[in-house]
């Protein structure tokens, strides 16, 4: 990406000197930890994740967001550590055979907020168990070979989410248009039903 932190390409890199970049921020931020990679990667050492969350807890002035697609490890490592309260958890639900499975883990963790990343929806997930879910976020994929996303989709997810008075956040069309039609993820717009969606959540632990 010719960025700081990337010269190494897909390659798993820890890097020590980000970890004290929250404390010296006394400003409330918002993180979303990982945004290019996933903090539940097998390969991260445990005493790193400690390091991580040692760090979140000192910060309560600020929030994290947190997303895997390692949701197996979610309560395996919090089988014997608290959620910090600052701390939003996710996973990914992209179909219906390896995404929506992850939601069962996800409900297994006990934390302040649990929230669904369904971007980029794939196919029709059926129906969801949402549970426990604090918050669903729903988007196209975009990039140079996105796949499209089709508003009855997007239609089932937020019929449920209604049903159960979970938030929902609409974020994008990504590559392909409600119309169907290719084009920038930009001209396709964030628009579902005629408007915004930008609900969130009210963080409660259970």
């Amino acid at each position: 990406m010719g960025a700081p932190g990337y010269e190494n390409g897909f390659s798993l890199a820890t890097h020590e000197y980000r970890l004290t970049q929250p404390l010296e921020r006394k400003k409330p931020t918002v993180y979303f930890v990982n945004s290019m990679s996933d903090l539940f990667h097998e390969d991260i050492p445990i005493d790193f994740l400690d390091r991580i969350f040692d760090v979140i807890r000192e910060t309560p002035r600020h929030r994290y967001q947190i997303l895997t697609k390692r949701a197996h490890r979610l309560p395996e490592y919090f089988a014997s550590r608290d959620c910090p309260e600052n701390a939003w958890f996710g996973v990914t639900v992209e179909n219906r055979a390896q995404g929506v499975p992850r939601i069962d883990e996800l409900r297994r963790v006990r934390a302040a907020v649990r929230f669904l990343s369904i971007e980029p929806l794939l196919e029709d997930v059926g129906e969801l168990n949402l549970t426990g879910i604090h918050w669903v976020i729903v988007g196209g994929e975009s990039g140079p070979s996105a796949r499209p996303m089709r508003p009855e989709w997007v239609a089932n997810i937020k019929r449920q989410t209604d049903a159960c008075g979970v938030p929902f956040f609409f974020k994008q069309w990504g590559g392909w248009g409600a119309d169907g039609a290719r084009r920038d993820k930009k001209a396709n717009g964030r628009l579902f039903s005629g408007r915004t969606w930008d609900d969130l959540p009210e963080p409660k632990v259970a």
